[in-house]
């Protein structure tokens, strides 16, 4: 497997991305509104389909993420949808989203997305 280290820098509307292969932890924090969704989640998506694909390791997700815009939301969908179909298939992975308890509203966003999920996906607060 030649999957590199995947690591993003924080700005003022993208979130912090890291994603190491030898490990399988993928760590997404920060908020995200960038201008173009689409563009940014691109190499994320790269990385976690490739991820999949060629590693026999356990994919450990953790996010922290307080605030996303419309587009944002939908690329995380179509992640989480990517990742479920590889879940069928007998891919390992789990899900952590860290919240800050003072902010109800990501409960709320992060249970609509475990909807669609069979993965273990659960809501922490930190």
């Amino acid at each position: 497997m030649n999957l590199q280290t995947l690591s993003l820098e924080q700005t003022k509307n993208t979130p912090h991305v890291l994603a190491e292969p030898d490990t399988g932890k993928f760590v997404i924090e920060g908020d995200s509104y960038p201008e173009n969704s689409y563009e940014f989640f691109t190499p994320v998506f790269d990385w976690v389909e490739q991820f999949l694909n060629e590693s026999d390791r356990v994919l450990m997700m953790q996010l922290q993420i307080a605030y996303m815009n419309t587009s944002s939301v939908k690329a995380m969908m179509d992640l989480f949808d990517m990742m479920e179909e590889a879940y069928t298939e007998g891919k390992q992975m789990e899900v952590v989203w860290f919240y800050d308890p003072l902010n109800e509203r990501v409960v709320e966003m992060v249970e609509e997305f475990m909807e669609d999920c069979s993965f273990p996906f659960r809501i922490q607060a930190r």
